[in-house]
């Protein structure tokens, strides 16, 4: 694996990231999942931002999609614009603080599907980096093994082509970017990752390739776990 270090005076190594105008994917209704008296389990399409941004053009998101139909639902956790897949909210006060302690305890077990530039060699590994936000090109995130924060991926191979890889990808821990700073360590960035990938391997997919395609947890009426699925869709 390709070690990241940043020293505590060090400024990041990385480009800013790029610019880009935000257009999101048509409102054709919600992918619900699954929903009940408590929760609302949607599918994210991908190019959709999960809470409003900060200028009026960033408002349109899966949040605002889902008040229109849902008034009393709420966010616990995120996915990056580009990431599609299994988004969870809260329809009860009791609810959100009963989801949003599990993903701050790490109760929940998560599962993605990336495809990745290059041939992995490796079956299996566990990437271990601290990560932090870099401050010179927000909101790109880098490793940094002095002030960064806990982060682990478990790994897999699923597949392989003369080209690139599908990986199965299980966080350990939620840090903002860690699925895409982490293959990027890895040496095998995300295609279609804008942020973190090469020119080449950005031009190869018209979208991110990554997915949240399993979302388990307690479920807050009756404590009992359950496990949600959204079909990768690459």
């Amino acid at each position: 694996m390709r070690k990241g270090y940043h020293g505590p005076l060090a400024q990041s190594r990385n480009s800013p990231p790029p610019k880009f105008t935000y257009l999101p994917p048509p409102d054709n209704g919600l992918d619900i999942i699954h929903v009940d008296d408590d929760i609302l389990v949607l599918s994210k399409p991908a190019n959709l931002l999960s809470v409003p941004g900060k200028t009026e053009n960033h408002a349109d998101c899966l949040e605002t999609r889902a008040l229109s139909e849902f008034p009393t639902a709420t966010v616990v956790h995120r996915l990056d614009r580009g990431t599609s897949g299994i988004f969870i909210m809260a329809l009860t006060a009791k609810a959100h603080r009963h989801l949003g302690l599990q993903f701050e305890k790490r109760q929940t077990a998560k599962t993605y599907i990336a495809e990745v530039i290059g041939v992995v060699e490796k079956d299996k590994g566990i990437i271990d980096l601290p990560m932090r936000t870099d401050w010179y090109n927000r909101p790109k995130q880098m490793v940094d093994t002095y002030f960064g924060r806990e982060a682990i991926t478990e790994w897999k191979v699923v597949a392989r082509s003369s080209k690139t890889t599908r990986m199965e990808l299980h966080p350990k821990t939620g840090r903002s970017h860690q699925l895409r700073v982490h293959l990027q360590e890895l040496g095998h960035p995300i295609l279609g990752d804008s942020f973190y990938a090469p020119a080449h391997a950005v031009a190869m997919a018209d979208r991110l390739l990554l997915h949240a395609q399993t979302l388990e947890l307690f479920h807050p009426q009756n404590g009992e776990r359950a496990s949600f699925t959204s079909p990768c869709p690459f």
